[in-house]
């Protein structure tokens, strides 16, 4: 049986005029879990973080943490410490203070509050750093010192929320890699708030999508991006091709499928799947081939929109006779010729092996 440090029953969040930032959440947080609220904006996902840390409360429901019910216990007093996008760095500080602010209400001896933070400083692997001002460091600097204050405290939960924000792309990239090692190294559970998917699926032992107020899907990454449980979801979490199609046949556990511009092609069968039913067919980008020459399985016929180089690998948009959205289809740049290789005049043939299908209920 999981271990849960936070336990979310019937959760709904109702502000002035009716709106439900959060409608209805049911589900559990592991301890030692790195847990994210993915979706986004106006999702509701920092919404429930703040219910979580106590800045705000349920209109109804609750939230346990490591089993205790929360409603009655303010922020200051609950397991849990906050890491914001601002990072909330004093500037008039330097290091070693800003890190041990937390600390000194603890009434430490100056030997142990030293000792912890020094430790702290190792941790993020800023020693030496001590005495430098908080705006004398940069972006990830002050991110990795902001992380360190909220960790000495050692709560047995640490939100954050969207504390990457306001990196740029490279050096955010880095953190994600020195977060996720951090939270393995301490142990502590995380809740981490973001609207970028590969951040979350780079990141999470577990994610939960949300949309509108709602928790549309939790599972692992890979899970998530494989098997969405609905339109939405596959939607959200990285490109995808949607095609609407009519179920033709069932034989066991395929599917004869009809769409426009398509005609009849093969996926695997879902439960409650019926003949003459309306369905979603979805294909990610890199589950599709494209070649200059007919191939022998699966394939629809087009034309080359549009391309873009990305370096590792190359975007083109496939127009297909019947269909009005191009089809999406990424490839590796493994070959130099892969971008020049095709003539915008002539036709190309898309494939793809029908396992790679998913199938949505509309």
């Amino acid at each position: 049986m999981a271990d849960n440090i936070i336990r979310i029953e019937n959760v709904t969040k109702q502000f002035a005029g009716g709106v439900k930032a959060v409608d209805n959440a049911n589900f559990n947080i592991e301890r030692g879990e790195f847990f994210s609220l993915l979706g986004p904006s106006g999702c509701g996902k920092t919404t429930l973080l703040r219910m979580i840390a106590g800045f705000e409360f349920p209109t109804n429901g609750e939230i346990y943490i490591d089993g205790q019910p929360s409603a009655l216990i303010p922020s200051y007093k609950r397991p849990t410490n906050m890491v914001f996008q601002s990072y909330a760095i004093f500037p008039h500080l330097n290091v070693f203070d800003n890190i041990a602010y937390g600390l000194r209400k603890d009434r430490l001896s100056n030997r142990e509050l030293t000792r912890r933070v020094n430790e702290a400083l190792e941790m993020i692997k800023l020693t030496g750093f001590g005495s430098r001002r908080g705006d004398q460091l940069s972006g990830g600097q002050r991110q990795r010192v902001a992380l360190a204050r909220a960790l000495i405290k050692r709560p047995k939960v640490l939100l954050l929320d969207e504390p990457l924000g306001a990196l740029d792309k490279k050096l955010r990239e880095e953190m994600q890699i020195e977060l996720r090692q951090l939270q393995r190294e301490v142990g502590i559970t995380f809740v981490f708030v973001t609207h970028d998917q590969e951040e979350a699926l780079s990141m999470s032992d577990r994610i939960a999508v949300m949309g509108k107020g709602v928790v549309l899907q939790i599972a692992g990454p890979k899970d998530l991006y494989e098997a969405p449980n609905s339109v939405e979801v596959a939607s959200f979490i990285g490109n995808i091709n949607l095609i609407d199609a009519t179920v033709r046949a069932i034989n066991g556990g395929e599917a004869t499928l009809e769409g426009p511009g398509f005609g009849q092609f093969k996926a695997p069968a879902i439960d409650g799947l019926k003949a003459g039913q309306k369905i979603t067919a979805a294909i990610r980008p890199e589950k599709l081939s494209l070649t200059a020459s007919r191939p022998s399985g699966t394939h629809v016929e087009g034309t080359i929109k549009a391309s873009a180089y990305l370096g590792d690998r190359s975007h083109f948009h496939v127009h297909i006779k019947g269909r009005e959205t191009p089809l999406s289809v990424a490839a590796q740049n493994v070959d130099r010729a892969m971008t020049t290789g095709f003539d915008p005049a002539r036709a190309v043939y898309v494939s793809w092996d029908p396992r790679s299908l998913i199938l949505l209920k509309s």
